[in-house]
């Protein structure tokens, strides 16, 4: 049979102090990454239509405000 690759360590530990700090920083990296898609995801829905009408009004020829907003 195929050998296993245990991936539990085989040492004495200081009674799961690195254990608990790995977990801790894994936690933030997980937190922070959520908090930042939240954030990024705001950002996005809110400045998406702003940046289109900033785009168009810096387009050549220059548009008044109410031809970029108007479906025509």
């Amino acid at each position: 049979m195929a050998s296993r690759v245990s991936l539990k360590s085989k040492g004495k530990s200081g009674k799961g102090s690195k254990g608990a700090e790995d977990k801790s920083t894994v936690q933030h990296l997980k937190e922070w990454s959520t908090w930042t898609m939240k954030k990024a995801k705001v950002i996005t829905h809110y400045g998406f239509i702003p940046l289109i009408i900033i785009i168009g009004m810096n387009s050549e020829p220059k548009p008044q405000l109410y031809q970029l907003l108007s479906p025509v």
